[in-house]
């Protein structure tokens, strides 16, 4: 049963991990089709909530909301080892809302190494793709939404004390109901051991009783 948990725990994450993935490269290739030409020839962004939201172009060197711009390759590195990790940590994981966390950090991470793998000018130097605008914040894309909700989430379970595994209480608690079985099981044998020699040796008894007090042969009043 728990062999089935797991499996549930590692879907959970896989599937966050992948969805984020799917979406983050879908809106950035329609960004690059729609969104780029439009930035280039001068038409400007496209605002859905003005002047709240837009969407516009902007092609990044850094990390996540654009900063440390010019350190690609280190950010690249950077990506992997965090990744790497993760999809290590899995095989330990057994808590769904760490598993839907750390999801949600591969995605982004993945979403965002994607670019900097692919784009120009090349392999782990490549420019990442940002289009989402707010006012007087950095633009952004979907893998770098998944980075900070999951970072933040992180903390959250962190903070409320909710541990990535939970087979250590289970474990001991099985452990526990075997041993005290166990014990009853072994109190019930020695009692009934106890007990076996006094109900065999009663009829003897009463049975030496009876000749005892039975008159020889022959002899009278």
């Amino acid at each position: 049963m728990f062999q089935g948990a797991h499996r549930s725990v590692l879907a959970v994450l896989a599937s966050t991990a992948v969805g984020i993935v799917l979406i983050d490269q879908v809106t950035k290739a329609w960004a690059v089709a729609y969104l780029q030409p439009r930035i280039e020839s001068g038409e400007g962004p496209v605002y859905l909530i003005d002047p709240l939201l837009r969407l516009t172009y902007v092609e990044n060197t850094g990390a996540a909301w654009g900063m440390g711009a010019g350190y690609t390759w280190i950010f690249t590195i950077v990506a992997v080892v965090v990744g790497v990790v993760i999809v290590r940590f899995a095989r330990t994981i057994t808590s769904r809302a760490w598993a839907l966390a750390l999801g949600g950090l591969l995605g982004g991470l993945l979403g965002n190494l994607i670019d900097r793998l692919t784009r120009p000018p090349g392999p782990g130097l490549g420019s990442v793709v940002d289009f989402i605008g707010l006012p007087n914040f950095p633009v952004f894309n979907v893998a770098d939404m998944a980075i900070t909700c999951s970072a933040v989430a992180m903390i959250i379970l962190a903070w409320r004390g909710i541990p990535l595994s939970e087979s250590e209480p289970n474990g001991s608690s099985s452990d526990d109901s075997s041993s005290a079985d166990s014990s009853s099981n072994d109190s019930r044998t020695e009692e009934s051991a106890s007990q076996a020699p006094i109900s065999t040796d009663e009829p003897s008894q009463e049975g030496e009783l009876r000749h005892d007090d039975t008159p020889a042969a022959g002899s009278g009043p």
